[in-house]
């Protein structure tokens, strides 16, 4: 077997293969004689057909079989041969003349190969690492918002006010024709709640049940629905009922209610602290996680094989489809390539620097911290051994721990050669960054293949 390879554009890769007559003649030969002793040909008996009219019946069958199986095993030596690491499936196609010969059989497989490339990252890549405490006050907040959603309404007869529920029918005109999605009957909304569009809810305050009342707003100029953004529209309204919000006392009953067996208030503050520190580690994880990849991808600006993006731009389609509840059968021409583009190449660039880190600086994952990743995940469940066993019994769900633990030992690899500043932060201002910023110092987490 004669082998040559071509580099013909950034990754691409042109192989050229010879296969010698008598590798062909004797494959042939050998599955024809295997054929003779069951070939079933009418005026013979079986296991008695003549060489020959094996050959004639069966001979450009059996050499194409041959052709493929010795096209399949060649082409994977010659890459071990040439110590090349093709990404995804190559092109096959015969020299021009080839198939005709009886000096041999020549392909060509095109395909693309692995960049190969050091990774690399130091102290150039620059690393903010918040510092973040959990103060009382913040468990405070989280139990008043625990409270909330144990919130009633209840009628009263008086006019609305801000943070009541008011239960209303409303119809919307545009230029005096109803229009879709406008129109309810007996809807609650709670005023301030900023459910409805800006203008909408502020001049339904001070109003009672059975009033009656028109008003005018305006849609937002990005409004999803392009026949109403911007423009100016009706509704008319009646109010069914105005209701009062009565939060919950905190006793020993309503701990009792949120799985707290003793009732006790501290015992609670304890257990939403301790969701707290779990809910907080993986926010600051994910956060400290994102910048490291984003500074691996500008420190490592390599191509990527397009056969492996392709492949990504299908996944990322069907997930799209799934989490869209979208029909299996339905046609995805609508979904472009181009919509999942971007996001595919970086993908696929951080799995093949993660990927060749990991290969090059030998990183495993240890058992202990895929163990560590499982319990933590399980301590959010009402039963955690439960769950435990469960990843322990499940080869791919461990698989895809395994996968994580690997990809936090290179982010951790990463910080510790990077230049890292670290930066006070509040609980709240960590976990609701869209928050507009107070006085006091109050996620895009990278994934890869």
């Amino acid at each position: 077997m004669q082998v040559s390879v071509e580099t013909i554009e950034g990754l691409g890769r042109k192989m050229t293969i010879e296969l010698p007559q008598t590798d062909i003649d004797s494959k042939v030969a050998e599955r024809l004689k295997s054929i003779s002793k069951t070939a079933r040909i009418n005026g013979f008996r079986p296991g008695k057909v003549p060489m020959n009219v094996v050959k004639k019946r069966f001979e450009p069958q059996v050499k194409s079989e041959v052709l493929g199986d010795l096209i399949n095993d060649s082409f994977y030596k010659a890459v071990q041969q040439e110590s090349l690491r093709p990404a995804g499936q190559p092109q096959i196609s015969p020299v021009e003349g080839s198939e005709e010969a009886d000096e041999g059989f020549s392909y060509e497989a095109t395909f693309e190969v692995y960049p190969e490339f050091d990774p690399k990252f130091d102290e150039s890549l620059k690393i903010t690492k918040p510092i973040v405490e959990i103060q009382s006050s913040d468990v405070d907040d989280m139990v008043n918002k625990l409270l909330e959603q144990r919130t009633e309404y209840n009628a009263v007869d008086r006019a609305s006010e801000d943070g009541d529920q008011i239960v209303i029918d409303f119809t919307g005109r545009l230029d005096g024709e109803e229009f879709e999605g406008g129109k309810a009957e007996k809807a609650p909304l709670v005023l301030g709640s900023k459910q409805m569009i800006p203008g909408f809810e502020e001049q339904l305050l001070g109003l009672s049940a059975g009033d009656e009342k028109t008003i005018t707003v305006t849609f937002p100029e990005q409004y999803q629905a392009e026949n109403l953004a911007g423009k100016e529209c009706e509704f008319d309204i009646v109010v069914h009922e105005v209701k009062e919000s009565a939060v919950p006392e905190l006793n020993e009953e309503l701990v009792k209610s949120f799985g707290i067996e003793d009732g006790n208030i501290d015992t609670l503050r304890a257990d939403i602290e301790k969701n707290m520190q779990r809910e907080l580690k993986a926010r600051l994880d994910n956060e400290i996680k994102s910048q490291v990849m984003d500074g691996l991808l500008t420190l490592n600006p390599i191509d990527v094989p397009a056969a492996l993006v392709k492949e990504e731009i299908g996944r990322q389609r069907e997930q799209f489809m799934q989490q869209q509840q979208m029909p299996a059968d339905m046609d995805t021409s609508m979904l472009a390539d181009e919509l999942f583009e971007e996001q595919a190449k970086r993908r696929v660039r951080l799995g093949l620097i993660v990927g060749e880190i990991v290969r090059r600086d030998s990183i495993k994952a240890d058992a202990g911290k895929v163990r560590e990743h499982v319990e933590h995940l399980a301590g959010s469940y009402q039963d955690p051994q439960q769950v435990i066993d469960y990843y322990y019994s499940n080869a791919e769900m461990l698989q895809n721990i395994e996968g994580l633990v690997l990809e936090d030992t290179v982010t951790q690899a990463v910080v510790d050669k990077s230049s890292v500043t670290e930066e006070p932060r509040a609980f709240s201002e960590v976990m609701n960054p869209t928050a507009p910023e107070s006085d006091s110092a109050e996620e895009d987490t990278a994934e890869n293949t």
